[in-house]
């Protein structure tokens, strides 16, 4: 069986005279369309006849960011979606029991969202995002006590903290642990996915909305803590909230194991708390995967597929813009 596989626009598969697009960017002219997740790099309006795959947490949750992806289904034969773990909705991709495109994946259990699962493939796609040898992210349980003893020392000063991730997915789940203290106000942009989180079934704690707080005079009572979206601490905002309140900004992020991030994003800290598998999470997955095949997208691909190799494995950096590759299987 010949399988094509090329990376323009998203991950383009030629099998079974069926093209399918993975993920891609904009519109695309193929016989079916599969979204992996709700995240706008990955979400994109598609034309009106086009069949497109996703779950119904995906579809709704791109409508809630103002986002068509069009008309969607869950189920299709010979296609099956498998729970990646890193967002609400979020699905690899298992085409024909052969094929696994995995999307946006972590294999880590946190909070509400149960750990991304693996099944045996013939080929392997897999997202890289921290593909390289030096992101090694810690367990839960440390970060959260980590966390949780420098906001008890903040508080304790009488200083506001402002916890920042990105308003789907990340902010959830920062909404989720961090809901014992009290008070605290949210962004409008998390109040929203809060929202849309809560419609399908994820209930999380009804937090006053920033703008509120603002307007009701209630910031000015230290210290509190407010979920925001991720900002740089060159942002006005972030600069408005320094100046009038002394606050502190928390980011949490996997690129924060980078030496420099903090320093480069203008974060008081920076913890990496991620959605992506971390490099040895990436390696364990390929290994349950028992891939003949496997291609890298995405962040340190080069490098992931080069660690590959080393360990045996007949694997392929998918560069963006790559000419199409064929396999027989």
């Amino acid at each position: 069986m010949r399988v094509s596989i090329s990376n323009d626009n998203g991950i383009l598969i030629k099998y079974r005279n069926m093209r399918i697009a993975l993920d891609p960017c904009k519109a695309i002219d193929t016989d079916l369309v599969f979204v992996s997740h709700a995240h706008i790099d990955h979400a994109h309006p598609q034309k009106d006849d086009t069949q497109v795959l996703a779950s119904k947490e995906t579809t709704l949750l791109a409508k809630e960011r103002g986002i068509d992806i069009g008309r969607t289904k869950q189920e299709l034969e010979g296609f099956e979606l498998i729970d990646s773990g890193h967002i609400l909705g979020s699905r690899s991709l298992l085409i024909d029991g052969k094929i696994l495109y995995t999307g946006d994946l972590a294999t880590r259990p946190r909070a509400f969202l149960n750990k991304g699962k693996s099944t045996k493939c013939d080929i392997l796609i897999i997202e890289s995002t921290y593909g390289k040898n030096s992101f090694h992210f810690p367990p839960l349980a440390k970060l959260l006590d980590e966390v949780n003893r420098l906001v008890s020392d903040l508080f304790s000063r009488g200083i506001p903290v402002v916890l920042m991730g990105y308003p789907l997915g990340k902010a959830q789940i920062l909404s989720y642990l961090f809901s014992s203290w009290d008070p605290i106000y949210v962004h409008e942009s998390v109040q929203r996915m809060n929202y849309a989180y809560s419609k399908l079934g994820i209930k999380l704690r009804d937090f006053i909305p920033y703008q509120e707080a603002v307007e009701k005079d209630l910031l000015k009572r230290r210290p509190w803590i407010l979920i925001s979206t991720m900002w740089s601490g060159r942002t006005n905002f972030i600069k408005s909230l320094k100046k009038r309140y002394n606050a502190v900004t928390i980011a949490f992020s996997g690129w924060s194991m980078e030496p420099n991030y903090k320093y480069a994003m203008s974060f008081d800290y920076a913890f990496p708390l991620s959605d992506h598998c971390d490099f040895d999470e990436l390696i364990k997955f390929v290994k349950e995967c028992e891939p003949k095949k496997v291609y890298t997208v995405h962040g340190f691909s080069s490098e992931l597929a080069s660690y590959l190799k080393r360990l045996g494995y007949d694997a392929t950096s998918l560069l963006s813009s790559q000419k199409s590759l064929d396999e027989l299987f």
